[in-house]
């Protein structure tokens, strides 16, 4: 397979004469994988990684070693090196200080070309774990990909047009005004789903001006702007088809339905403070609660839609997680929990029955991961107890949730106010910073971030150089975050790091950001090699994120204002 517009790096390893043979220092160690075989679990977090299990592998390094910098002489092939790639005389200095070099290959559609080119030339081949990072990533989108093209859109076409026609029902049927609206606005929400799917459908008067809206909104994608729907602030930038999503237009279409069913939310909480009026938030968990019913329900070509829409959560949970927010699944539990299994969606005419599940949906878990919903401003003090309010002011359903994922996790514990206001240097701007309404925050993390608690210390060591530690607040800093978060996923086993492939992918890159000891090569044990496994580190880091865009929940940053609380 091809992955357009690649561009190749050589790492140029030198091959040492034997006579350093006498620099040798010390016995060398055991490099020791231990086998490991997660543990069955019934917790559905779990439940994928409960199949995971690896061989041990034990190797005895026998590298030889070498004291750097190195003289010309010392190298056993740096003529041929030189000759054959024209390595330039910064890069033969660059080699002879670090051990390596690496030098720009150019763009390629293929990464293997390059093994191929230097075989050719009859180069000694040092496969790094860029090769194997990048494979997996085009077999990776490859396989989603395919899956959402051949059975994914049509899957969603069928739930979606059901559903709208259910809607439409509901809205004959119900005369309690509360349920009218709810049936309204559900009629609007599927039908922008079907025209975001490219179907047709003859949209009726009292929900024609709602779906215009929206998907004039949806096709200006310029940013937040009021939902005429759900009545709060949507970021319609967010729809703009994006990665593997731009290939075909089955794919564009799958993707701004998904979109718009990943992001929605109908709210649980309403009222003073909250993003909503308490008044919409009784209609629109009415809304989740008609449409959850209905899935269960209803019957496509004699298949259970619930079934449909399960087959599809469970295979995109497998790539990349579970939905952060509350799902219909969860709403139809309480539902059946608390008006048992033989209930009538006429319940719900009830404002007793809506308030009941509010207050048992509220009891579940709340999100981690503010995803920008209604466009929230945080007053001072800045303190993390607010970021945790605004999580739970976001509590409610989406239809098919974007996921919950730790890189996002660790970007929302790393930015203001849970890491407080900067308090460096006044005459520094870090990338991090940006002066809000409500003083000088760290609004944009980095990368960085996430290697740095995944456990590399070049990491953290780069990001207080360049001043992107400097925060601090009420009983919080960066530093404090830092070490909670290092805490958390330091403390997680196999299971937990192979619970799906997001997951376990992210696990793969943990083995890069540690340090080397003497059973592994000199040149492998500087900080120069320990920049280039960041590197790499980061650059598959940046292919799962984009191999995932539609699915992981990106994590905001909520505006912070100057009007104390």
């Amino acid at each position: 397979m091809k992955w357009r517009g690649f561009r190749g790096f050589i790492s140029v390893i030198l091959l040492i004469s034997v006579a350093l043979g006498g620099c040798i220092k010390g016995e060398k160690s055991m490099v020791k994988i231990p086998p490991e075989v997660a543990s069955h679990s019934d917790n559905p977090k779990y439940i994928f990684s409960s199949f995971y299990s690896h061989e041990g592998v034990e190797l005895e390094g026998n590298a030889m070693d070498y004291s750097l910098p190195l003289s010309e002489d010392d190298i056993k092939n740096l003529d041929i090196l030189q000759e054959r790639l024209n390595l330039s005389a910064d890069a033969v200095e660059v080699l002879k200080k670090n051990g390596f070099v690496v030098v720009d290959y150019g763009k390629t559609e293929d990464i293997t070309k390059i093994y191929q080119d230097m075989r050719a030339r009859g180069i000694p081949i040092f496969v790094t774990p860029d090769t194997f990072l990048h494979i997996y990533h085009i077999h990776f989108n490859e396989i989603l990909k395919n899956i959402e093209e051949r059975d994914f859109f049509d899957s969603l076409v069928k739930i979606t047009e059901k559903l709208y026609e259910t809607s439409l029902s509901d809205y004959s049927t119900f005369t309690d005004e509360r349920m009218k609206e709810a049936s309204r606005r559900n009629v609007a929400y599927f039908a922008v789903a079907l025209h975001l799917l490219g179907k047709k459908v003859d949209v009726p008067s009292y929900a024609e001006k709602m779906v215009d809206r929206e998907i004039s909104n949806i096709a200006a994608h310029e940013g937040f702007a009021t939902s005429s729907i759900f009545h709060y602030e949507e970021d319609y930038s967010q729809y703009v088809p994006r990665g593997h999503y731009t290939q075909s237009e089955k794919l564009q279409r799958y993707f701004m339905a998904m979109m718009w069913y990943g992001r929605m939310a109908f709210l649980l909480k309403g009222g003073e403070g909250a993003i909503i009026t308490e008044e919409d938030a009784s209609i629109v968990t009415s809304q989740a609660c008609l449409i959850s019913s209905h899935l269960s329900s209803i019957s496509i070509e004699g298949e259970n839609a619930f079934d449909m829409w399960k087959r599809m959560y469970a295979i995109t949970s497998f790539f990349v997680g579970l939905s952060d927010d509350l799902t219909p699944y969860e709403y139809l539990e309480k539902m059946l929990e608390l008006f048992g299994e033989n209930f009538s969606i006429s319940i719900f005419s009830d404002d007793r029955n809506i308030e009941a599940m509010q207050e048992a949906l509220l009891a579940l878990r709340p999100p981690s991961i503010y995803g920008g919903t209604g466009n929230y401003g945080i007053s001072p003090p800045f303190t993390k107890e607010k970021m945790m309010d605004l999580l739970n002011k976001t509590r409610g359903m989406r239809f098919m949730g974007q996921r919950y994922v730790p890189d996002s996790y660790i970007f929302q514990q790393l930015v203001s106010p849970s890491v407080g206001m900067y308090d460096g240097d006044e005459d520094k701007k870090p990338f991090t910073m940006e002066i809000t309404m409500g003083g000088a925050a760290r609004c944009f993390p980095r990368g960085l971030d996430v290697m740095a608690v995944f456990g590399s210390e070049r990491a953290l060591q780069i990001l207080e150089e360049e001043g992107d530690t400097s925060y601090s607040g009420i009983n919080t800093s960066y530093i404090k975050q830092m070490e909670m978060l290092r805490e958390k996923f330091d403390a997680m086993n196999v299971s937990e790091w192979n619970r799906n492939l997001y997951w376990s992918w992210l696990y793969s890159l943990k083995a890069l950001l540690g340090d080397f000891d003497n059973a592994y090569p000199s040149f492998m044990r500087s900080e120069a090699w320990k920049d280039r496994e960041l590197c790499t580190a980061l650059a598959s880091w940046s292919e799962l994120r984009h191999d995932t865009i539609l699915y992981a929940k990106q994590s905001y940053t909520p505006r912070l204002t100057s009007v104390p609380a």
